[in-house]
């Protein structure tokens, strides 16, 4: 095959593409699409990633941010992209699981458009709550909310954390209104202000005001806790264990139709990136936990999620915001 492209190159003056090889080795920038803006843990995880990949291919590996419509209008672009392998998609769990229940077209189709490479973090929501409430731990906040139905609010920025705080009322029986925010910015600066009493959230956007002492961390969404913040329980911990079964996770996918080889080159190389010490340990300093995965562990998860999201986003009401 490889000498039948080379005479192709030579009496044609054809091009060969990057994956016409058994390995994914670019000869030109490669493009990671984040559905986001600049700043969040989507992005930041992405942009160490991308360093370290740049180190490994020994070619420039760019980060474009594409914001809009919680995750939608990135991702759907990056669906249209040519499927060579230079056009890489953070795979995030609102976008691929939430939004197409509550958004009459994303643009996209999480498993038909996309081919997931893996997982790229994997890492619990946190709620936490202004200090005025006078609670301090997840218990005392239920007997709280539990005299009060109806009357407290949580924010959050995005569909995920939405649907995080849907599952905390399933399950518990607390009765809350939902405030959305386009940011976790303005959310935590009206949580902070008492403005609302609790918001959902990343680990890494409320850890300083938790160890600050200006928010009080109730619980973690999911089975593992992090570092940034070693104080606040996981759900188990907690004793409401069945709040940890969907943890917020970020990961990599490509266009539908690149070649299998390459999408196996670049599970090795991502996986390879991921399990780097000095990346691990960058992440874990921003309370995300890598957690790679073969490309069909990550499809699998990807499929149980979105099946997960369907009847909690019909129970809860959520819709676009």
């Amino acid at each position: 095959m490889k000498k039948i492209l080379a005479l192709l190159v030579m009496c044609l003056g054809v091009s060969v593409p990057a994956w016409a090889d058994s390995a994914f080795n670019p000869t030109k920038p490669v493009k990671i699409v984040v559905p986001f803006p600049p700043g969040g843990g989507t992005d930041a995880v992405s942009r160490i990633l991308a360093e370290k990949l740049t180190q490994l291919w020994k070619q420039q590996v760019i980060v474009e941010n594409r914001a809009g419509a919680q995750g939608n209008i990135g991702t759907a672009y990056a669906a249209k992209a040519p499927p060579d392998g230079y056009t890489i998609v953070l795979a995030h769990q609102g976008a691929f699981t939430v939004n197409p229940h509550i958004y009459k077209d994303t643009g996209f189709d999480p498993i038909k458009d996309f081919i997931p490479i893996t997982r790229g973090t994997q890492q619990p929501f946190v709620l936490v709550a202004n200090p005025n409430l006078n609670v301090k731990n997840l218990k005392e906040f239920i007997a709280l909310a539990k005299t009060q139905p109806g009357k407290l609010s949580y924010g959050s920025s995005a569909s995920g954390p939405q649907l995080t705080g849907e599952m905390f009322k399933a399950v518990t029986g607390v009765d809350m209104m939902h405030v959305a925010y386009k940011g976790a910015g303005p959310g935590i600066v009206d949580v902070l202000a008492g403005h609302i009493g609790l918001f959902v959230a990343n680990p890494t956007s409320v850890a300083p005001h938790v160890r600050a002492g200006k928010l009080v961390g109730l619980v973690m969404f999911g089975p593992d806790g992090v570092s940034v913040l070693p104080d606040t329980p996981t759900a188990s911990q907690a004793g409401f264990p069945d709040l940890g079964k969907m943890p917020e996770w970020y990961g990599y996918a490509v266009p539908a139709g690149t070649p299998a080889k390459v999408v196996e080159e670049l599970n090795k190389d991502l996986v390879t990136a991921l399990n780097d010490p000095a990346v691990k340990a960058r992440l874990d300093g921003l309370g995300l936990n890598a957690s790679p995965s073969t490309s069909k562990e990550f499809a699998d998860q990807i499929q149980r999620d979105l099946t997960a999201s369907k009847d909690l986003v019909k129970k809860s009401g959520m819709t676009a915001q």
